[in-house]
């Protein structure tokens, strides 16, 4: 049997103490006091939250036989109204709560119950959270996904009532209403999409989530031409008129010709339109296996595509110029190239390009025989970009990005922008140059940029322009960041400048430390400098 102390009798008692212990009489030790009622539990959590149940975790309470768990709609901890859930003669802790609703707002008490005396029980304690959503959409195909359309499914059986589709920064973008058919047949096409564009869709049952699945749109394909691997991709590009979208599917494109023996071989497509060739699926890209000549002023954009040039038997360029004109930009986004046995482009005419920009890509395995990766001899670029990308395993005995002096053919100067790169064994076995730069006049701007595992000099030519550095870092670079003055000033001329304010690494940056891995995750230490591509800090 329970004994029940009032507060005062407790008080009293403890006088009579001090009044007895004054006096020098003995007293038995106090070895317990039972107050009047339990204690709230404390520190009640709600984990392991599912679409169905939860986890309920608290400090048990002395002097509890059991605990009482309300459940009620809405996360306000008024407990008002009638609770959803009662549960009671629970003794287990913790506990976990089933058969809640997905997708649902709750909020829960718990208390202390005395078996033995009602007017004990503790007050509640409580807490509030939400059961996550279901997911009974099926996976989306790649060829579910067009240029302002998704058609998405879903298991069979499935009860909802609307699917939302949001933007990118969650702004709702469609609001479709399910129709019988669709849920009989478990899928629909949502339609009033934009091309190449990151998208949400989620469906939903009386406003509870049921489904979310994101997906991106395709290249525009209103007026371009749908190129298939049956297709003659040659042919497609050498008759293309001006301004043609050519839109591939996944696979792969060989762009094929005949040697002087007759014999099939893999050969150049001769540009001579501004033509853009895309892959249409950003996370499927086709496999492109050939290379391009431009001629007749042209501009060329590579987009979405793999691009192999190990096949390719002339070991010529990615992209060669042959006439001396004035020709339009250059792009190469989104696009993984490698196994060309030259470079990436040569300019051996006095061509005056635009703009050449390498955006969000991996340039990897070029070795570079007979030319340099980047190679202008007689023409002007008048901007050269290198940004957000991954170059390695390239030049091994070449220079990286060359530009002879042709200044006195042209009134305009080159610039060159370097910026948020990852650059890792590029000329690794000789000790060449990164800025092989001669035209007079040229600007040089080295941002963002991490270099590693590289034999070479920045540059030994007086003419290249010093280069405005910001936030760059290097690791492994024997001869980069050693200064070489020239004779007159006690050198040899070996490397006539250096990044000051870079930061010279001790240790790899990267989670994977072998060089020309191809792997350039950003170790912990190193995410937050903002420097290399930032596909390798996420």
């Amino acid at each position: 049997m329970k004994i029940v102390n009032k507060l005062s009798i407790v008080a009293i008692s403890l006088s009579a103490l001090a009044l007895t212990t004054s006096c020098g009489d003995p007293m038995d030790e106090i070895t317990s006091i039972v107050y009047n009622r339990i204690f709230s539990p404390t520190s009640l959590e709600a984990k392991n939250i599912t679409e169905e149940s939860v986890k309920l975790e608290w400090s048990e309470s002395s002097g509890a036989d059991s605990y009482t768990i309300e459940i009620y709609d809405g996360d306000s901890l008024d407990f008002s109204g009638t609770p959803v859930m009662t549960l009671t003669g629970i003794t287990e802790v913790p506990y976990t709560v089933t058969g809640l609703d997905y997708d649902t707002e709750y909020s829960a008490r718990v208390r202390a119950v005395d078996a033995d005396d009602e007017s004990r029980n503790s007050n509640w304690s409580g807490v509030y959270f939400e059961t996550s959503p279901k997911q009974l959409f099926n996976s989306i195909k790649t060829q579910d996904i067009a240029d302002r359309s998704v058609t998405l499914s879903w298991e069979e059986g499935t009860e909802a009532t609307v699917i939302e589709i949001l933007d990118a920064d969650g702004n709702s973008v469609v609001t479709y209403n399910l129709t019988a058919d669709d849920l009989e047949n478990a899928t629909t096409t949502i339609e009033g999409l934009s091309p190449e564009t990151n998208y949400t869709a989620k469906m939903y049952y009386n406003g509870r989530e049921c489904g979310s699945k994101s997906f991106t749109t395709i290249v525009d394909l209103n007026g371009a031409t749908v190129v298939k691997t049956s297709d003659d991709l040659k042919k497609a590009i050498e008759e293309a008129e001006d301004g043609a979208v050519l839109a591939l599917y996944n696979g792969t494109y060989t762009i094929a010709g005949t040697d002087d023996d007759g014999n099939e071989t893999i050969t150049a497509a001769t540009v001579s339109t501004n033509i853009t060739i895309k892959g249409i699926y950003s996370t499927d890209r086709p496999t492109v296996k050939g290379r391009f000549q431009v001629t007749n002023g042209a501009s060329l954009t590579l987009s979405q595509l793999i691009i192999d040039g190990s096949e390719n038997a002339t070991g010529d360029q990615l992209v060669n110029y042959k006439e001396a004109v004035e020709t339009g930009p250059l792009t190469i986004e989104s696009c993984e190239v490698s196994g060309f046995i030259k470079g990436i482009c040569y300019v051996n005419v006095a061509a005056t390009l635009e703009s050449v920009t390498i955006n969000n890509s991996i340039i990897h395995d070029i070795i570079c025989e007979g030319g340099d990766f980047f190679d202008c001899r007689k023409g002007l670029i008048k901007t050269t970009t290198f940004s957000n990308s991954t170059f390695y395993n390239i030049a091994a005995e070449r220079d990286f990005i060359r530009m002879d002096d042709a200044s006195s053919n042209f009134s305009e100067t080159p610039t060159i922008n370097v910026t948020n790169c990852t650059i890792d064994n590029v000329c690794y076995n000789a000790k060449k140059r990164l800025l092989y730069v001669r035209f007079v006049g040229n600007v040089i701007n080295w941002k963002n940029t991490i270099v590693s595992n590289t034999m070479a000099v920045w540059s030994n030519q007086s003419k290249t322009g010093v280069p405005t550095f910001s936030n760059n870092a290097y690791y492994a670079v024997k001869n980069l960041q050693t200064l070489d003055p020239p004779a007159s000033q006690g050198g040899t001329g070996g490397n006539l400048f250096i990044d000051e304010a870079g930061s010279n690494l001790s240790a790899c940056p990267y989670t994977n430390s072998t060089a020309g891995s191809g792997e350039y995750t950003l170790s912990g230490d190193y995410k937050g400098y903002g420097y290399g591509d930032p596909r390798w800090i996420e």
